[in-house]
């Protein structure tokens, strides 16, 4: 069995808590690593291999560290398990054995605006690191592509994509497109934004000059405002297929897309449904590269 040290804390077994397809590959990577591993808020899971799987006060008791999910707490505040029929609040109990514990969470901000009794204790952000957004983005963009292949009737060769937004996953998404002979533009706010698309290119248009959206077989909005209000979709091809790719609230105003009749695909959490393999493993990644980093 590998150890690994933090701060004065030996970590032999983890204790993954909740999550999609991306922790129960996570668990196989880290368990392949020669670690002990616990799923806990799996109950429709009757088995993964040699793991274990355990009710969460058993996998929390049984771990030197624990993982959660990627986000880790759902909007009403219970944890992330969609592998369980139950909704699980951290309890006075839970919290108690976590407290000693290192913790790698998903989104800290929100985990600890639900959770503030545990603001001094070992959390760790892996959602925040660099190299897990970057490899994410990756993932997510090619997500996007393979979920346009599927709702568009025509090639991605040749047609016109729009990209709304260019940030990590923009600037991704953007490439792989271009590298797929589409012709592509991207709305960004600045001037450097701008240079970096027609260096790719691409062309560019300001976001905040978007009132109407013509001419385009694909949009991707990757801006997590609501960009695609009932005013822009009423100046949208009907024929336009919108993916939005923008974490919650989104940036599609949906209910209007229906009344309109456009064809718009809320994409979230594109890595656990379309790589969840590749997923797990940065993940796992990212959380022994914070380990390393804490010890040293």
């Amino acid at each position: 069995m590998r150890v690994l040290k933090m701060k004065k804390t030996e970590l032999k077994a983890f204790g993954i808590i909740g999550g999609d397809k991306r922790q129960l590959f996570l668990a196989k990577s880290i368990s392949d690593s020669c670690f002990d591993v616990t799923l806990g808020g799996f109950d429709k899971l009757t088995s993964l291999g040699a793991i274990e799987i355990a009710d969460i006060k058993t996998a929390v008791s049984k771990s030197d560290a624990i993982i959660f999910p990627l986000p880790s707490i759902c909007a009403d505040g219970t944890l992330n398990t969609p592998f369980s029929d139950k909704k699980t609040r951290l309890s006075d109990d839970l919290i108690a054995l976590l407290k000693d514990k290192p913790m790698f969470v998903a989104m800290k901000n929100k985990f600890l605006k639900e959770y503030p009794v545990l603001s001094n204790c070992q959390i760790y952000d892996y959602s925040a690191k660099e190299e897990f957004a970057v490899a994410n983005a990756l993932l997510t963009a090619e997500g996007a592509v393979n979920i346009a292949m599927n709702e568009y009737e025509g090639t991605i060769f040749g047609s016109k994509c729009l990209v709304c937004g260019f940030g990590r996953i923009g600037k991704m998404l953007a490439k792989m497109l271009k590298s797929l002979n589409a012709d592509v533009t991207v709305s960004a706010r600045n001037e450097v934004d701008f240079a970096y698309i027609d260096a790719l290119g691409c062309k560019h248009i300001n976001t905040n000059s978007l009132k109407s959206v013509k001419g385009y077989d694909l949009v991707f909005n990757t801006i997590p405002v609501m960009i695609f209000d009932g005013n822009l979709l009423m100046n949208t091809d009907r024929n336009t297929i919108i993916i939005d790719l923008a974490s919650l609230p989104g940036g599609v105003d949906f209910e209007a897309a229906k009344r309109y009749k456009t064809d718009a695909v809320r994409a979230l959490s594109l890595p656990g449904r379309t790589a969840p393999k590749a997923a797990g493993e940065i993940i796992r990644k990212t959380i022994f590269n914070i380990i390393k980093e804490v010890y040293r």
